[in-house]
């Protein structure tokens, strides 16, 4: 019997349009629950809430994909993101420290057209926990999921052969 390769079989879905799409509230994850399954795997260290810089950020992003060409299975890109870092990914800044900032649609707009490619976000509980924030507000979206501690993510990443990359 031949081989079963759970990532093409997903990436083919996934360009199909096939997969299922949930609406409900970003998974919670488990350290252990995250492995790597590509040969290149790096993390995007995001702890700031500058805007220009996010941009950069998936910019950087959108250029290390585009490294690997057209092999989608080639590379794995993680964002783990905790403090400030977690606004790009809420719907509304409502209710938020970050309330009188203006949010930017476009910049989610660059986060969906990198993630297209696999990228997978990691936002920190512990944030949500001691700046109250509704987790309710995150976007809707199946590459965003809940990890127990954003820096906790990052070094258990490196530990699992993840190469880390903090911009600016």
């Amino acid at each position: 019997m031949p081989n079963f390769d759970r990532r093409a079989f997903l990436g083919t879905l996934a360009l199909a349009g096939t997969l299922p799409v949930a609406a409900h509230a970003a998974q919670s994850l488990e350290l252990k629950d995250i492995s790597k399954e590509a040969d290149n795997a790096c993390l995007y260290h995001c702890d700031f809430g500058d805007p220009p810089r996010f941009v950069q950020m998936l910019t950087n992003i959108s250029n290390h994909y585009a490294a690997y060409g057209a092999d989608p299975f080639a590379l794995q890109l993680a964002i783990v993101a905790h403090g400030p870092g977690v606004k790009f990914f809420l719907e509304t800044l409502e209710g938020t420290t970050w309330r009188d900032e203006v949010m930017v649609p476009a910049i989610f707009e660059k986060v969906a057209a990198v993630a297209r490619n696999g990228l997978k976000i990691y936002l920190c509980s512990i944030t949500f926990e001691r700046l109250k924030l509704d987790r309710a507000a995150v976007r809707q979206v199946p590459y965003i999921a809940f990890v127990p501690s954003g820096v906790a993510t990052v070094g258990a990443l490196q530990n699992k052969g993840f190469a880390y990359i903090k911009i600016g």
